[in-house]
């Protein structure tokens, strides 16, 4: 078998370097307790990656992937690698509008579907122009992995260019239609090698891998790190808190997204013994209540670290893995990244004031798919892409992010920012979590408005509207203060945990 190594900047060779000397070193621990071993990641990968070529895929051409999350589904992602295609993982929750705008927009060669919507797919690889449909099932299974068997197990891995396309991420698309965020063998490298080293792994880490793997979190952030380290993961298919408690004290790094802490949190058997041999939990993809942050610490003895990133770019900023972790912020830059905080004028404010967060290093995206104009837009000229986050330093340099700009409330031609005025609701007794909205209003242009999830306790029973408005009354300037706050059940969600205030403010127009 040959392999390529000098100058070849392919991500698949990057991660290949770290793999352990030993091929039998187990690499998938699977939920059924069978193991996939480093070396048998290399030679399914070669499979995929054979299979592509012989159905003519080129470095450069798409592949689309629509599937359950599956140790065939990370074979996949790898063979791409390999291959030189750009790999575009898709939400299986996504339906025909969506998966219909993705494939023509994105003009992949070949679409990997589940097998219950091979009829819709077959329609609209038709209707896109997408030339070979192929299946992968829950199990493993399908026309991909059989036509994989057939493959040799040894493939050159095609030479790529840092500034080569590795995939291609679809924003949610929560305001005008999904940008296909372009991510460079480069990008994921860097920010792999990042995350590594600041996160302190280690020999003997086994990561605990229960995030779906068609988004950054579960497929770049905590794939690429573990690939780096040469450790196992015990692989499962997706998050179950009884499962969790089975399997922590058999890992020592676990990712998830807030829910799955409040999750945990709320299981009688999630105790301080339990994590024992953990040595690091780390959280993101939404922001992560204080409360949840300081009760966790408490139950369990270990403080949660907290990041930020965003698909255009993986991670941006981290709490320190070794010094004071603070709850609600998001620590540092990460080295190799620059972050600066500016107002309007793209001036920097000042410590504790609240502007708009932007980053430039070698982890940030190429830019968006076809979409050369918006991808100037969302440059500055000194190369800082501009987040759309709005974040403020405090005086130890941790950055505090206080929500997106599009989130930014508008009343009576004063601005208010939601994140503040959640957190004062968070703090009444009662109240498990909010979200705060600006609706359209004839006179202020936009009304505040506040949506309260009740704990179910006797505090929670005696929450009121009128109650909560004349808490605030007492900390806010009445432009700041919401006009209506509605009780709800729970508040929506997407499928990593972000509350979707789009269809808050749908819902209360």
């Amino acid at each position: 078998m040959i392999e390529i190594h000098g100058k070849n900047e392919n991500l698949y060779e990057i991660l290949k370097s770290r793999f352990p000397g030993n091929p039998k070193a187990p690499c998938l621990i699977l939920a059924d307790g069978d193991e996939v071993s480093y070396g048998r990641l290399h030679q399914e990968s070669a499979r995929y990656a054979c299979l592509l070529s012989s159905l003519g895929v080129q470095p450069g051409d798409r592949v689309a992937v629509q599937v359950r999350k599956s140790p065939q589904a990370l074979f996949l992602y790898l063979g791409c690698l390999r291959a030189g295609a750009v790999y575009l993982p898709m939400n299986d929750a996504y339906q025909r509008h969506e998966i219909e705008y993705f494939l023509g927009d994105a003009t992949p060669r070949i679409f990997v579907c589940r097998p219950q919507i091979r009829a819709l797919a077959d329609e609209l690889a038709a209707k896109t122009g997408v030339i070979h449909v192929l299946e992968l099932a829950d199990n493993g299974g399908g026309s991909l992995a059989e036509g994989a068997a057939l493959q040799p197990d040894n493939f050159s891995t095609i030479v790529r260019t840092g500034d080569d396309l590795a995939a291609i991420l679809y924003t949610s698309g929560t305001t005008g239609r999904s940008k296909g965020a372009m991510l460079s063998h480069r990008n994921l490298a860097s920010n792999a090698r990042v995350l590594h080293r600041c996160w302190a792994f280690q020999p003997g880490d086994v990561l605990l891998h229960m995030l779906p793997i068609f988004h950054v979190h579960g497929l770049f952030v905590a794939i690429h790190c573990t690939l780096m380290n040469g450790s196992p993961m015990l692989f499962e298919p997706k998050f179950d808190a009884g499962r969790a408690l089975a399997l922590l004290p058999r890992a020592t790094v676990f990712m998830g997204v807030p829910t799955y802490y409040v999750r945990l949190l709320s299981e009688p058997g999630f105790t301080w013994e339990l994590c024992a041999d953990m040595r690091l939990f780390v959280s993101g993809s939404a922001p992560l209540l204080t409360e949840t942050f300081d009760t966790f610490k408490t139950r369990t003895g270990h403080t949660i670290l907290e990041r930020y990133g965003m698909t255009e770019g993986n991670m941006f900023t981290s709490n320190p893995y070794k010094g004071e972790r603070r709850g609600g912020t998001v620590g540092f830059p990460l080295p190799g990244v620059s972050v600066r905080i500016v107002d309007d004028a793209n001036r920097p404010i000042q410590v504790g004031e609240i502007g708009q967060i932007q980053v430039k290093g070698e982890n940030i995206f190429r830019g968006y798919w076809q979409m050369p104009e918006k991808t100037r837009e969302e440059f500055t000229e000194d190369g800082f892409f501009k987040t759309g986050d709005m974040g403020k330093w405090d005086n130890d340099g941790y950055i505090s992010i206080v929500g997106r700009s599009k989130d930014l409330i508008i009343s009576g031609g004063l601005n208010v920012y939601p994140k503040e005025i959640e957190e004062m609701i968070d703090a009444i007794p009662g109240v498990f979590e909010s979200a705060v909205v600006g609706v359209p209003h004839p006179d202020f242009g936009e009304a505040v408005i506040a949506a309260v999830v009740p704990q179910d306790n006797e505090a929670g029973a005696a929450l009121t509207e009128a109650g909560i408005i004349s808490a605030l009354k007492g900390a806010f300037a009445n432009f700041k203060v919401p006009k209506r706050v509605h009780f709800v059940d729970s508040l929506p969600r997407n499928s990593m945990g972000k509350v979707q205030k789009s269809a808050l403010r749908q819902q209360y127009t």
